[in-house]
This record gives C-alpha cells, structure tokens and sequence, in this order.
C-alpha cells in the first residue's frame, strides 16, 4: 500500500517548495509553510534533511517556526535571537529579511540580530559594536547607538560603516 497526500506520492511532496505544498494543503500547515517563503527559504524542498543547510538556513527556518507560532498565539510575546541569519543571502533577499524584521518589530516582537553585515546594522533601531578588534583584541562594547550615531563613533565598524553610505 503506498501513501499519498492529495494524490501525490510522499517523495513528489518531499520534492515540493514550501509555497507549493503550503497551496497543497492549506489550513495550519500552510500557514506554518508559508512562513518558510517570508524568511526568504522558499527555494528549499520541504523534504531537505537538516544537516544539508547552512547555519544561517538553519536559523531562518527556526525564525519561520517563531512566526507561525507567533502568528498562532497572538498573546504570547515574541522575543527572537539571531546569529548571523543573513549569512549567504543576495543583498536584495537581504532587505526583504530586514523588512520582516521590521513588520514582528511593528507587531511587538523583541528582535536581536548579531550580524557583521552593514546592510543590516544600516537597517537597524540599535546597534551594539564590540571591539575594539577582532579575536583576542576584542570583546568589549566599544558603541551603543543608533546607526546614525554609528558613522560618528570612531570605531573600526563605524568607519567601515560610513565607507559604505558613500
């Protein structure tokens, strides 16, 4: 006896997109599916095995479970960090990222991002720069402050920073 899932076999649905499968079947699992395309995973297929993503795929998928449980339970505060999560990502998938970002902001999520990209730390209400170096030389804040504040500080990261706006 072989199994099927509205008449396709379970490897064509571990072959699927996420937005594909979440059309497929609607109600709470496509909703929860549908969260993988707003964290910029859509291009996965549903029946990829962890240990074949990168960290940041990882953490964007962990991002996608937050939203729809999130989504579920509106009463529950959303509170999310993240490690680098933009790791990989063209600078456009980049911005929509920062965008989600800015929409769980808007809805009352808490949302802390340590990345190195500038694009993000551009993008972002606060930043926190350690330093002053990297390794050994650093490990202290050396900033605290709005992006703005930033190109002013005279850190390494605020240099870089302002190299970057021109």
């Amino acid at each position: 006896m072989s199994v099927h899932v509205a008449g396709h076999s379970i490897a064509e649905v571990a072959d699927m997109r996420p937005l594909e499968l979440s059309e497929l079947l609607g109600g709470s699992a496509g909703r929860r599916l549908h969260c993988m395309e707003r964290v910029r995973l859509g291009y996965l297929s549903v029946g990829r095995t962890l240990d074949t993503l990168s960290g940041g795929e990882r953490q964007r998928l962990q991002l996608a479970q937050h939203i729809a449980d999130a989504e579920a339970d509106v009463s529950a505060p959303l509170r999310i960090i993240l490690d680098e999560p933009t790791s990989g990502l063209h600078s456009a998938d980049v911005e929509r990222l920062s965008s989600l970002f800015d929409d769980l902001v808007d809805h009352g999520a808490t949302v802390v991002v340590i990345e190195h990209s500038l694009q993000v730390a551009a993008h972002a209400d606060h930043v926190v720069d350690i330093g002053p170096g990297a390794g050994l030389d650093g490990g202290r804040v050396v900033f605290s402050g709005s992006p703005s504040e930033l190109v002013t500080s005279g850190t390494l990261t605020g240099e870089h920073f302002r190299e970057s706006l021109t």
